[in-house]
């Protein structure tokens, strides 16, 4: 513990390790409250596209926790940049959130449910049988598929729910294409966030709830592991994956001495 307390830097998930729907989780605030005290870089990356920084920053200042936007990165604005670089001004069909809209935006992505260059999917509560004909008929006609993030469920309050890979299986499925997904593990993201932070990935923490994104992803980045079993993962399921994180917390108040 004391040689995680020592990083430099953190990146923490944030559905399952920070909060669970609208409910704050146990130990949260103490372990914010450390992070400032301790004059610790951080960042709050989560895979989840719907919501813009601001959004996020709002969510948390709703239960009590005022963090400044910047320490705020999501797998829209990933996709966003990832495409900007890619193809400058591409067209997209997009099936999302507002985060994820806003993020393309932002970045000049032109939304186009004619002939759009790329498919883009992230969590969406309008996702329907009439969107998913309309991406399959555009992957048919060569656009490229790309999921925001690869999670096939993420926690809610009302138990494990559907995620982003989930929406894009059907459309996998159906046109034979495979999608390139930007969140975590893809380093790409994870890249971006070290740069945030400021920090060689030696110095750096990742703290997250699933094994499949964040401690995978933590460990192919080279940055230190601490999985919390405040989410998705159980001590149970660990024992299913061929890699292992350095901890296991019951929750990130753990680290501030709260838990």
């Amino acid at each position: 513990m004391e040689h995680l307390r020592a990083k430099k830097g953190f990146i923490c998930d944030m559905d399952g390790v920070i909060y669970h729907g609208n409910q704050i989780l146990p130990g949260v605030k103490e372990f914010v409250d450390w992070l400032y005290r301790e004059g610790k870089q951080f960042l709050f990356l989560t895979n989840n596209s719907g919501k813009t920084p601001r959004e996020l920053q709002e969510k948390l200042a709703r239960m009590g926790l005022e963090v400044d936007e910047h320490h705020f990165y999501t797998s829209a604005l990933a996709t966003a940049e990832f495409i900007a670089n890619q193809a400058p001004g591409a067209r997209a069909f997009v099936i999302g959130e507002p985060g994820l809209y806003n993020a393309l935006y932002e970045r000049g992505i032109t939304l186009d449910d004619t002939a759009p260059d790329y498919v883009i999917i992230g969590e969406s509560s309008s996702y329907n049988y009439d969107n998913i004909c309309k991406a399959v008929h555009f992957v048919q006609n060569g656009a490229r598929l790309i999921g925001t993030n690869s999670d096939l469920t993420g926690p809610t309050e009302q138990g494990i729910m559907p995620a982003c890979r989930a929406f894009v299986k059907p459309i996998e499925l159906v046109t034979g294409s495979e999608a390139y997904y930007i969140g975590k593990p893809n380093p790409l993201m994870m890249r971006t966030g070290l740069n945030m932070l400021g920090v060689h990935s030696q110095d750096a923490a990742i703290i997250g709830d699933r094994m499949d994104t964040d401690i995978v992803a933590g460990i192919e980045s080279g940055l230190d592991t601490v999985l919390v079993l405040s989410g998705v993962s159980t001590r149970e399921t660990v024992q299913r994956f061929p890699y292992r994180p350095r901890l296991v917390l019951d929750g990130v108040g753990a680290i501030a001495g709260a838990q």
